[in-house]
């Protein structure tokens, strides 16, 4: 029995991915159901937003979210726990406004390699975690075996909408720095990206006081957002759909699309 073959044709083909007969990153579109997330929203220093985001994108504001998903049933990827803390941005002139991605942990080998292969997301392997301890939500982060971030919230106390928390932030647009080098390590991609979740569906919304801990941690330094007030925190459950994204400003031409 003669085994497939590995062709230039399937190499050139969008969405190839390696080990070319057990490939790891999953092609677009591909869809999340029955996600749970807990988000964490505080304000923080603007310098320390500042710092965090590459030109040229600005600020929108001082405001912190930090998911802490419980993806429910993923293609490709199954079951596993994803933390995003985003900051809010924009494009000069504001044609582009979304939640930029400082930090990221999950506990998929795929969901790392595609964040990073795709679109540029600065993904690590971690360990977040969402509970439900009685009255209490519990949502947090460890990387290293230390917890980076602990988030809480009462259970269930107010409904809310999704469109209440987006007034924070934009978040469904998600904006990522694109880096990868040649192999003789000259710049190969330097690129904003952009993409929105689409076919979102709320099956429940839930909002009430929270808190939020940061640890110290040098392979995590989520500490360099720190507290300065904390805001209502949201519970959430969806289902939805990654799509392409697209480019939106490349350094190597020194040229934006909006």
């Amino acid at each position: 029995m003669s085994a497939k073959r590995l062709d230039r044709a399937a190499i050139m083909q969008p969405g190839f991915s390696t080990p070319w007969d057990a490939p790891l990153v999953p092609s677009f579109p591909f869809s999340f159901r029955d996600v749970r997330v807990l988000t964490a929203a505080w304000r923080t220093d603007p310098e320390a937003i500042a710092a965090q985001l590459p030109p040229p994108l600005e600020p929108l504001g001082d405001v912190v979210l930090a998911h802490i998903y419980d993806m429910g049933d993923v293609d490709w990827l199954g079951h596993y726990q994803e933390s995003n803390v985003m900051i809010g941005a924009r494009m000069p002139g504001g044609k582009v406004r979304g939640g930029y991605s400082c930090y990221l942990f999950l506990a998929a080998d795929g969901g790392v390699a595609h964040g990073r292969e795709i679109h540029g997301q600065p993904k690590k392997s971690g360990a977040p975690r969402l509970e439900f301890r009685k009255d209490l939500i519990v949502g947090s982060i460890a990387r290293n075996g230390i917890d980076v971030l602990t988030a809480t919230m009462p259970y269930k106390q107010r409904r809310a909408t999704l469109a209440a928390l987006k007034k924070l932030m934009p978040f469904d647009t998600n904006l990522a720095l694109k880096a990868v080098d040649h192999i003789d390590h000259t710049p190969a991609i330097r690129q904003l990206t952009a993409r929105k979740l689409t076919q979102v569906k709320v099956h429940e919304c839930w909002r009430g006081p929270g808190t939020v801990e940061l640890r110290p941690n040098a392979q995590a330094p989520l500490h360099r957002l720190p507290v300065l007030e904390m805001l209502d925190n949201f519970y959430w459950r969806a289902d939805f759909t990654l799509v392409k994204g697209r480019v939106i400003y490349n350094y190597l031409k020194e040229e934006s699309r909006p």
